[in-house]
């Protein structure tokens, strides 16, 4: 599946870092607007606003509904793969979303995290071996029903001269 984001409305809705939370957020599990709040430490009037915006880009839907206390709670699922942009916005959202990711909750349990950046000198032949290889590391990552859910961040970006 190509989950390249091409069209303007998903590129508007990655241009928030919370967005990416919550898109993070939903990966290891579905959820309420009151459940989000609640793990990601936001008023629930924000994470109403920006899961209404991933719906319409068609990366989030609503998923099964509950009846609790005279009302109805409404769960929504990732509808979306490997999330994959070259718009400058939506990438420093991505990275500040992360960065947020492994300096709090990572870290505060005492997990090892890995975080590397290194940059190296590669002929656009090499770049290109370099991509497909990490693309193909990514693709081929299992999804295992009941395991530990763990973020993988890969990118590979030309320096400025």
């Amino acid at each position: 599946m190509d989950n390249t984001v091409t069209d303007l409305d998903r590129h508007r809705a990655l241009a928030h870092p919370l967005r990416h939370r919550v898109l993070m957020a939903l990966r290891s599990e579905q959820g309420t607007i009151s459940g989000l709040a609640r793990r990601l430490q936001v008023h629930k009037g924000s994470i109403a606003h920006h899961l209404a915006v991933l719906v319409e880009a068609g990366m989030v839907r609503p998923a099964a509904r509950r009846q609790v206390r005279g009302g109805t709670e409404q769960y929504y699922e990732i509808a979306v793969g490997a999330i994959r942009t070259s718009d400058p916005d939506a990438t420093t959202a991505m990275l500040t979303a992360v960065a947020a990711q492994v300096t709090t909750a990572d870290r505060a349990a005492g997990d090892d995290v890995l975080l590397h950046l290194r940059h190296v000198r590669l002929t656009e032949e090499q770049a290109l071996r370099v991509r497909a290889a990490l693309e193909g590391i990514v693709d081929e990552l299992p999804i295992s029903p009941g395991g530990r859910t763990h973020g993988v961040l890969v990118s590979l970006y030309p320096m400025s001269p």
